[in-house]
């Protein structure tokens, strides 16, 4: 559940199931964990952003935060210099921390709207945008799916070649964020998004897909919000996926109340499948 832009201003934001509250990623040993401090600090307070700031806005108005906590202006330079510098990185680390750690707080099985929304399709080749260790991935290969999938958190994103490995799978895999994979024109029969940032990639989706080629979205619904700290990327107003898809035909939507995939707990979620005509 997670944004692939860079520069690591990351708008998106995992929850537990245990009062949905943030997940802290344990911050590495050795001289890292300063920045590693710094940087979930400023990740903390991001998530609650408007999730369409410009990131100059976004480190102005921190800039403002860390001066009202007395920082000295060294200080303060030194901490964005972190955030802009290295967050990136150490967002990758985050998620290859939390994707690959013994016990997972997210759902390691596949997407059951993915699952549905495919059953009786005649496979082709499928794209997994975010594939993070391979949930997805690895389920529509063993169904016969030619799939490719990238994500920049490598760990991760070798945790399912050597699952597909053992599996006697074949799976496409690339470490990359989304502003550097080539979506193509007319590539493929299937793309997922599935807890991913996607209003930027819309556009790329749309021309991507063949003629009559599926997407399959699942996010969270604004009202999850509420009662948890979800950062923007993954959540959408209501119908507005429909909204951003309309050049598509839309297949099946829901905006329901059940469990999400990370998380896991009950709370509202809004789900899209819709066909290039």
């Amino acid at each position: 559940m997670r944004s692939l832009i860079p520069l690591g201003l990351i708008l998106v934001f995992l929850v537990t199931s245990s009062g949905w509250q943030p997940v802290r990623a344990q911050a590495p040993p050795g001289g890292q964990a300063v920045e590693t401090q710094i940087y979930e600090k400023f990740r903390a307070w991001v998530t609650k952003q408007p999730p369409q700031t410009p990131e100059a806005t976004l480190i102005d108005q921190y800039r403002k935060i860390l001066a009202g906590e007395g920082l000295s202006a060294a200080d303060i330079d030194r901490q964005l210099r972190v955030i802009t510098e290295q967050g990136q990185r150490l967002e990758i680390e985050r998620w290859n921390r939390i994707l690959t750690e013994p016990a997972p707080r997210f759902n390691t099985k596949p997407n059951a709207f993915l699952v549905e929304m495919t059953r009786g399709i005649t496979p082709g080749r499928a794209l997994d945008v975010g594939m993070g260790q391979g949930r997805n991935a690895l389920y529509l290969a063993q169904q016969g799916w030619a799939v490719t999938g990238f994500d920049p958190a490598d760990k991760a994103v070798a945790a399912a070649q050597e699952q597909a490995k053992q599996l006697g799978l074949k799976l496409t895999t690339l470490v990359l964020r989304d502003d550097q994979f080539d979506f193509g024109k007319a590539q493929w029969d299937l793309i997922v998004l599935s807890y991913v940032s996607l209003r930027h990639l819309v556009p790329h989706v749309s021309d991507a897909l063949k003629p009559g080629g599926l997407v399959v979205v699942e996010g969270f619904h604004r009202d999850a919000t509420k009662t948890a700290s979800i950062g923007g990327g993954v959540v959408f107003d209501t119908n507005e996926l429909l909204k951003l898809f309309e050049g598509l035909r839309v297949v099946r939507y829901e905006d329901t109340d059940g469990p999400a995939d990370f998380g896991m707990g009950a709370t509202r979620v809004v789900r899209l499948a819709a066909r290039k005509r």
